[in-house]
């Protein structure tokens, strides 16, 4: 005789679905962080080259960098580090490309398709895990920002109000690069997303403001989406005004909350449709 405990779990509700979605999607950010801590030469190698960016343009190029109108170098710092920490969070797409097609490559993610699990826990659990890493980054380059002598001018609450942004731009720019990873066929394409990610991140105003370019160069430059956040934190920051000849600039916030909503809503979809659509 069969007993009610025996019975399989038939609830269809919304509810019920929400619940195992969030519970699917916490397991995959276990797994994600688990190989995180097993593998620390990784989160190094990710970590490596903005601190190496930061060294380079605050120490080789910044003394000849003349954005304030004070004179080379004066001002470079509080302009420059707001921009490296858009760019870091820029660059992460490219790792969490690489990553996503390295887990498709060695077989978790066929493991993960062929288990009773929400379609949408793998490319949710990736985002969050990877928002957790972003956050170390970002931790570990403020404080290598404060021992060169960085410091934010604005209040407590403005201050808050900049890293969320960043985060913000880093939350929509994860589901970019996750369904790149589900595009290409193998990690070593991945890998090669470099050359789209270097120019996204350095035509910009992350280390010189769009004014100074070339007319076209410069507009390409002041509506990247990172420009928006560069712009829009230097301004929570309280940086040194730079003058700037876009509207765009002059809207930076704005842009910053807007500009990943729209990418958000447009890769989100479409990495977890990619998922979905993935051959067994």
């Amino acid at each position: 005789m069969t007993t009610v405990d025996s019975l399989p779990n038939t609830d269809d509700s919304l509810a019920n679905r929400a619940k195992w979605a969030v519970a699917d999607s916490w397991t995959v950010v276990l797994q994600e962080l688990t190989h995180l801590v097993r593998q620390p030469s990784t989160f190094a190698w990710q970590l490596g080259f903005p601190i190496v960016m930061v060294l380079m343009f605050v120490y080789v190029f910044g003394s000849a960098m003349d954005v304030s109108g004070q004179g080379a170098g004066e001002g470079y710092l509080d302009y420059a580090m707001p921009g490296l920490f858009a760019m870091t969070m820029a660059f992460g797409f490219m790792n969490t490309a690489f990553a996503v097609a390295l887990t498709k490559e060695k077989g978790f993610i066929d493991r993960f398709r062929s288990m009773p699990m929400a379609s949408s826990a793998v490319v949710t659990g990736r985002g969050v895990a990877d928002v957790i890493h972003a956050t170390v980054d970002l931790t570990i380059l403020v404080v290598i920002a404060l021992v060169l002598g960085w410091r934010p001018g604005g209040g407590l609450g403005d201050t808050l109000a900049a890293f969320a942004l960043l985060l913000w731009l880093r939350l929509a720019l994860i589901f970019v690069g996750i369904h790149l990873g589900l595009l290409v066929k193998n990690s070593e394409m991945a890998g090669n997303l470099f050359a789209l990610a270097f120019p996204f991140g350095m035509v910009s105003s992350v280390f010189a403001p769009p004014d100074l370019m070339a007319g076209w160069l410069g507009g390409i430059a002041a509506w990247n989406p990172v420009s928006s956040t560069a712009g829009a934190i230097r301004a929570l920051f309280d940086s040194p005004a730079v003058p700037s000849g876009y509207w765009i600039e002059d809207h930076a916030i704005a842009a910053a909350v807007i500009w990943p909503a729209v990418i958000l809503a447009g890769f989100l979809p479409l990495a977890v449709r990619r998922y979905q659509r993935l051959s067994r």
